[in-house]
């Protein structure tokens, strides 16, 4: 995978998206993705794993494996789990570089921002930065590692 993939899923995204032609529906689209986000592990849902900033309760951990950044979700709410289902799709799998450089033109793009009340937009952006700060910790770690 390469930066160009994670440009390429987010184009995916996009299409998906003109498919509809109202709010209405890319909401209950984005509430399928959510349901069909794997479930987390309780393990996994403890205060350390949430994300700050967001209205709802978003659980967020992060694995690193053959140098690339594997991200698992869950949240109490539909539609956040749909946003933060988007940024697994887009994010996941991809190296440390790839991630921090991912400018997620795509939320843009879509509309998302628009159409998020203000609380909703700031929580994905919450999202977002602690997915590159999870990428960023794994980047300082495979530097020390290969010194």
């Amino acid at each position: 995978m390469s930066q160009q993939a994670i440009l390429e899923i987010e184009k995916e995204i996009i299409e998906d998206f003109a498919l509809f032609d109202s709010w209405e529906d890319k909401y209950e689209y984005i509430i399928d993705l959510g349901k069909k986000l794997p479930v987390l592990d309780e393990e996994h849902k403890i205060a350390d794993n949430k994300i700050k900033g967001c209205q709802s309760t978003v659980w967020l951990v992060a694995a690193y494996e053959d140098g690339r950044v594997f991200f698992k979700a869950d949240s109490d709410a539909v539609i956040v789990k749909g946003l933060v289902s988007m940024l697994i799709k887009v994010l996941s799998g991809h190296r440390p570089e790839e991630i921090l450089e991912a400018k997620l033109d795509f939320i843009r793009e879509i509309g998302m921002m628009t159409h998020l009340a203000q609380t909703r937009s700031n929580g994905l952006l919450s999202m977002i930065k602690q997915m590159k700060n999870y990428a960023l910790a794994y980047q300082t770690l495979q530097g020390l590692e290969n010194k």
